[in-house]
This record gives structure tokens, C-alpha cells and sequence, in this order.
């Protein structure tokens, strides 16, 4: 199966936004509205246009994934980072490495831009594949209740988070 990661276009939203439901529907530990999240984060100045990608098999989108603008904050510093939420790929992809090829392209791309880490909320067991560490690993902690087994981050370029601690401050409208 070929697959094509392509930055997401103006005309990909309605089906993204179909995709990202499908993606989630049932699935523990998610509210089931990611996909009006994307939607919130689109309009948003956290969103990063360079970093919404989807995956296309054969001229379907099957897979989506964002990356947007957080920051990592304690008393004295400030630290930008992109988020990853949410990576999602429709029911009948799950499982043939569409998700991976997403992450992948999404990581060589923030590296272009500059960025030098990830932060995430997700289940360790599929994200820990792809080199991310425990976000208190590098005294980063998220600012949701009983998240912290979920809360992960990767460093992009080596050393990136060494000098980085504190607490990650969400835009908006991941609230809304």
C-alpha cells in the first residue's frame, strides 16, 4: 500500500473532519470531539498550516494529523513547542502503519521549521515506538488531572528539552 503524506488543503477539511470522528468513535479516553477540536484549531493562532498533513491512499484521505503552537512555561522561562493532537486514520487503515508514516513526516517537517520538540497526550504504548520519553522525564508536566502516564514528548534535535521544564500552557481552544 502506497501512502502519500501531503500538507492538508482548504478543500481536505470537510473530509478531514468526517475522518477525525471516525477515527475516534468508541475509543477509550477520548471525548469523541476531536474532530471539532481541529476545526477550533484551525482558526486559532496556535495553528501551524505546515504542520496539518493527511495521508492519501490511492486519492483518499485516510489519515490526518496537527501540530500546533504550545508553550512550556515555569517561573522564570518561557519554551515554544508544537502539540501533536490528534493524529487520527480512518478504522479500515488502523494498524497498517499509516499513523507512523504521519508522526514520521510530521516530526521531519517541524524539524525544518525549527522546532526541536513534540509534546503530547497519548497512550504510551503506541507513542513510545516512535522515541517518545515520559514528558516528566524532562520535568514537563500537563496541566490536566491524572494524565500523567499519558503525558509524552520527544526531542527532535538532540538536547532539545535539556534546559526545558514547567508546565504546558494549551491555547484556548483546546478548552472550548
Amino acid at each position: 500500500m502506497e501512502v502519500l503524506i501531503r500538507r492538508e488543503e482548504h478543500g481536505d477539511h470537510d473530509k478531514v473532519f468526517v475522518l477525525v470522528e471516525k477515527a475516534f468513535r468508541g475509543i477509550e479516553h477520548s471525548d469523541n470531539r476531536e474532530h471539532f477540536l481541529v476545526e477550533r484549531l484551525r482558526r486559532s493562532d496556535a495553528f501551524i498550516p505546515e504542520l496539518s498533513l493527511v495521508a492519501e491512499v490511492d486519492s483518499e484521505i485516510v489519515g490526518h494529523i496537527l501540530l500546533t503552537k504550545i508553550q512550556v512555561k515555569n517561573e522564570n522561562n518561557s519554551f515554544d513547542s508544537p502539540a501533536l493532537a490528534p493524529v487520527s486514520v480512518l478504522p479500515d487503515f488502523q494498524g497498517k502503519g499509516v499513523g507512523g508514516k504521519l508522526i514520521a513526516e510530521a516530526h521531519s517537517r517541524a524539524k525544518e521549521l525549527g522546532h526541536g520538540s513534540v509534546i503530547l497526550l497519548g497512550d504510551p504504548a503506541y507513542y513510545q515506538r516512535f522515541g517518545y520519553k515520559p514528558a516528566k522525564t524532562f520535568n514537563i508536566v500537563l496541566p490536566f488531572e491524572g494524565v500523567e502516564d499519558f503525558s509524552m514528548a520527544i526531542e527532535l534535535t538532540e538536547n532539545a528539552l535539556q534546559n526545558v521544564s514547567g508546565t504546558v500552557i494549551y491555547p484556548k481552544e483546546f478548552y472550548e
